[in-house]
């Protein structure tokens, strides 16, 4: 099994990060997944599989706009085949609440812990577990 370098993880972290601001189609996330195992912990869900992430996901891709991640700090810690990792994000979304006259902006920084694996076919990073943390709203912030 491929080993990963931090570089590799900082930048599949990135990638992720940027598919979801551009709401990327299914088909190019669900490879950023891992196939067994999946646990994803949301503030609002807490999700088990690939069908149960893209029922979530194709929620959140309707309600939030014009999104923006920032990643701040990925820390990495290798435990066998698991790579353990600290992940700071900035998130900055619009959303509308009907019949609101103007959308709201939420900023926040999301606090996670994740578990990456080399897939065993592809050889490449995915997540097998996502987990929010807490999340520090920043001053102004529109509230989930």
């Amino acid at each position: 099994m491929p080993e990963l370098s931090n570089s590799e993880i900082e930048r599949f972290v990135a990638d992720w990060y940027k598919a979801l601001d551009v709401h990327e189609p299914m088909v190019n996330i669900l490879p950023l997944l891992a196939d067994e195992g999946l646990e994803m912990v949301f503030p609002e869900a807490t999700l088990h599989g690939k069908a149960a992430f893209e029922g979530w996901y194709q929620r959140v891709i309707r309600i939030f706009f014009d999104e923006d991640h920032r990643v701040k700090s990925v820390t990495v810690d290798r435990q066998g085949e698991d790579y353990n990792l600290d992940v700071v994000v900035e998130w900055k979304a619009s959303v509308w609440n009907p019949p609101a006259p103007y959308s709201a902006r939420i900023m926040l920084d999301a606090y996670q812990r994740w578990v990456v694996r080399v897939h065993p076919v592809t050889g490449k990073p995915v997540v097998r577990t996502y987990i929010v943390d807490r999340l520090e709203y920043h001053e102004g912030s529109a509230k989930l």
